[in-house]
């Protein structure tokens, strides 16, 4: 299979993007099965966070946090995108429509199956509160579509925008409200200003204006260098994802720490890239992380709902068990979550052959023909599920026609 996968790969496509893409859904994966645990107390579930009782474990979030690198490589292959499909006499319009398509479509399947739930549970007498955190759990990270639906539609202006200009809007915005005491809502203005930071960023390496391996060094040692400021002498979070309870959360709504850390990870990705293709020309390697792009928009919706539905399985067992339902205090628990993580990954594989589909079915219908129809080779890497080549990532359109995918060669990183 894996050599079939191979075979029938474009020899343009820059497979280190897509390792990238496959490093940024799975570090959002493990990340969220790692700080976010469920207790059960008194017959219901809360939510609580190993970093609200064990404050020490904040780096772990530094590994995990990788929404910057889906920002980073959405603008990079947004731009592409956009000019392909000017080239082909595409409207701006027509491209939007089938990038919208392709984000939003696989929410449907999600909706059905938790609208169901939620009826099922509260008929069956599930605590009203339970019921509310769970629903949060699967729907509050979906904050990102809404983003990166509003960053796709301003593609066009991203393309000529330098990260400088956003970056100085949440440098200005955090100034206001922790620098002079202004109103917390400022800070919102930074759910749109911080993302199109990288998103600018990987628009600007598309078009050919980002230097290479110097730009990698400037970034991550200049962004680490910042952030670390920033925590140590400013008096930001030391955790770059948020914490139940915490006066300050770095990402609700993004921080200037935040978007500096964000900038040194992508700066890590650009340094990267070179190594990430030399090791992607082995056949095994590639088709791991091929097959963990086919199905990124589906792995991203349902990695929740997996976690949910071991825990809920797990009070079966009449008792709470270890690093599933117990207060996240203690290296003991880290150890017995560990153990956990292999059973919630198997869940997330069936619900990924059961929804994937609906993630290729809008692929088909977004609006005519489009670059990317699947190989033979991924067509029978993922029996029955009507495969496609790697997407750009997660929500570009790659439908039907038979070109090859948009990304690019690697020359023009």
């Amino acid at each position: 299979m894996a050599r079939r996968i191979t075979a029938e790969t474009p020899p343009d496509r820059d497979r280190g993007v897509d390792a990238l893409r496959a490093f940024a859904i799975l570090g959002v994966v493990l990340g969220h099965w790692l700080v976010t645990a469920l207790v059960a107390d008194s017959g219901a579930l809360r939510v609580t966070s190993p970093l609200r009782h064990m404050p020490w474990l904040a780096p772990v979030s530094w590994i995990f946090q990788t929404m910057a690198l889906f920002f980073l490589v959405g603008g990079w292959t947004a731009a592409g995108s956009l000019a392909s499909a000017r080239a082909r006499g595409d409207s701006y319009g027509r491209w939007l429509r089938r990038r919208m398509a392709r984000l939003c479509g696989p929410l449907a399947p999600l909706a059905v199956v938790w609208g169901a739930a939620a009826v099922v549970m509260l008929a069956s007498g599930v605590d009203v509160a339970t019921v509310r955190a769970l629903a949060k759990l699967v729907w509050s990270p979906l904050w990102f579509l809404l983003v990166f639906a509003v960053l796709t539609a301003a593609t066009p202006v991203a393309v000529r925008l330098s990260p400088v200009w956003p970056l100085a809007v949440v440098a200005g915005a955090d100034l206001v409200r922790f620098g002079l005491d202004g109103p917390a809502w400022v800070g919102w203005v930074n759910v749109a200003a911080g993302w199109l930071v990288p998103y600018c960023l990987g628009a600007s390496w598309a078009g050919g204006r980002v230097p290479g391996r110097r730009a990698g060094w400037a970034l991550l040692l200049g962004g680490a260098a910042v952030t670390a400021v920033l925590v140590l002498r400013a008096g930001y979070p030391a955790s770059m994802v948020g914490v139940p309870g915490a006066r300050v959360s770095n990402q609700s709504p993004p921080t200037l720490a935040a978007v500096t850390f964000g900038l040194a990870q992508s700066g890590a990705a650009l340094l990267l890239l070179q190594p990430l293709r030399r090791v992607l020309s082995r056949p095994v390697a590639w088709a791991v992380v091929a097959l963990v792009n086919l199905s990124a928009m589906t792995v991203y919706l349902w990695h929740q709902t997996a976690m949910i539905a071991v825990t809920g399985l797990g009070l079966l067992a009449g008792r709470p068990l270890a690093g599933l339902h117990t207060v996240p205090g203690s290296v003991a628990w880290v150890g017995a979550r560990l153990a956990w993580l292999p059973v919630f990954g198997c869940v997330l594989v069936a619900y990924v052959a059961a929804f994937r589909s609906a993630e290729d079915g809008v692929a088909g219908h977004a609006g005519g023909r489009q670059d990317g129809e699947p190989s033979p080779a991924l067509r029978q890497a993922a029996p029955g599920e009507g495969a496609r080549a790697p997407g750009p990532e997660p929500g570009a359109e790659q439908g039907s026609g038979g070109q090859r995918p948009e990304i690019r060669s690697a020359s023009r990183a």
